[in-house]
């Protein structure tokens, strides 16, 4: 055995577990900083994804599992498995290539491989492990927070990773940039994800970085189960889903009920519209249809199982990337549905050509648009975390709930960064 690998062997591995991308690296106990790790060729990112290629009975991950299941091979794809903890669907089973897998199960095959690709790169082996998590896993629940960190300590156990910590990720990001800084600085982290966003002041310095309990520095955390998956389900609901009779008036001029368009909008949720109940209760909205074609649709959807097909396969910022083919990806009706329906693609997909550029601020522009609501929770949530913070911003005495002063943001954060958060005050 080498000294070198015996240095590694003394290393913790740092893992982030994210809704649309995951990552890892590596510190030792007298590392100055910590090393990303390559996990899929050289980048430093592995989109959570997997896929269970159903002819050759293989398992593929991230961007190859992404490329397979667009490949067209036989299979099934799974992403955004985060956002089942804390939901009693990460106990329940699904079927995957002809056996009964539970989604936490799915979920530590993932963490497996991580870990795998990550002893690879390092060249020894790791049993202690840092996770990231949100500040809620789900919102305004203890209990259910409590259990999705459970369950995702029970899946990294069984991972092979037998000592197991957590540290909140807006506490991590802000540790990293104590790293760089030299004098004492009062910091708002925002950490924006996939699946939930976090908000949090930190007393900060290079004194302070030696100490082993940082409670005290943590001024205010607070979180929000809105992320980039909810601009996903935004963008179906929006331009999909209405081909299959989303917002559709029946006979009696009342609307489809809208569930069935929620799930197959939700990547998590769609596989549960495939089971005979559900079909059944699909099947019965026929009468609410005033034009059986949209129905007729609707059900080829679900006896087909394409559901996963006109899903978005790309993480939250990849947004403007996909553009034009947005919609065009899917193809709901020229490839699999009904050839009615081309030139409303055709339409859409012009439409999404001109909306989306490759700017971010095309991006944003359509954010803001469509989640203007999500956005203003955001705001709330951040206008309460510098409120509860006020007392140490020079002052501050605005309580939660009340509208923004901007120059307690400004005191609380610095005026360069209340610039920068101005994009979440939608008044």
């Amino acid at each position: 055995m080498t000294l070198k690998t015996l240095f590694l062997m003394s290393a913790t591995l740092g893992i982030d577990f994210g809704t649309s991308n995951s990552a890892a690296c590596w510190a030792t106990p007298t590392s100055t900083h910590a090393h990303p790790i390559a996990l899929e060729g050289n980048a430093t990112s592995l989109p959570t994804a997997i896929f269970f290629n159903a002819e050759d009975r293989t398992t593929h991950f991230g961007r190859d599992a992404v490329n397979h299941y667009l490949a067209g091979n036989p299979g099934r794809l799974m992403r955004s498995l985060k956002s089942l903890l804390g939901s009693s669907l990460v106990l329940e089973h699904t079927e995957v290539n002809g056996q009964s897998m539970r989604f936490l199960d799915i979920i530590t095959v993932f963490l497996a491989e991580l870990k795998h690709r990550a002893e690879a790169r390092m060249g020894a082996a790791i049993t202690r492990v840092v996770m990231g998590r949100p500040v809620h896993f789900v919102d305004d629940d203890p209990e259910r927070d409590a259990l999705a960190q459970a369950m995702l300590l029970q899946a990294a156990q069984a991972a092979g990773l037998p000592e197991v910590q957590f540290q909140l990720e807006p506490i991590a990001a802000a540790l990293d940039y104590e790293r760089r800084i030299t004098q004492e600085a009062l910091v708002l982290v925002a950490d924006i994800g996939g699946g939930t966003s976090d908000f949090s002041v930190l007393r900060l310095s290079p004194q302070r970085k030696q100490a082993t309990d940082r409670a005290n520095d943590i001024l205010a955390t607070r979180g929000i189960h809105i992320g980039g998956t909810d601009f996903d389900q935004k963008l179906s609901l929006e331009r999909v889903m209405p081909l299959l009779g989303f917002r559709h008036h029946g006979p009696l001029q009342r609307e489809v009920p809208s569930g069935v368009f929620f799930d197959l909008a939700t990547w998590h949720l769609i596989a549960w519209r495939y089971q005979p109940r559900a079909l059944r209760e699909a099947q019965g909205l026929s009468i609410d249809y005033s034009d059986p074609q949209l129905h007729q649709r609707l059900m080829t959807v679900l006896h087909e199982r394409l559901g996963h097909q006109h899903a978005p396969l790309h993480a939250p910022g990849q947004l403007a990337h996909v553009g034009a083919g947005l919609v065009g990806q899917a193809q709901l009706g020229q490839h699999f549905v009904d050839p009615g329906v081309v030139a409303l693609d055709a339409e859409v997909t012009a439409l999404d050509a001109q909306r989306f550029t490759d700017t971010e601020e095309g991006v944003e522009d359509q954010f803001l648009r469509h989640d203007a609501k999500a956005f203003s929770r955001c705001r709330i949530v951040v206008d309460d975390v510098v409120a509860h913070h006020g007392d140490l911003a020079a002052g501050g005495t605005r309580q939660p709930g009340q509208d923004r002063d901007q120059g307690g943001l400004a005191r609380a954060v610095g005026p360069q960064q209340a610039e920068e958060f101005a994009l979440l005050d939608l008044e």
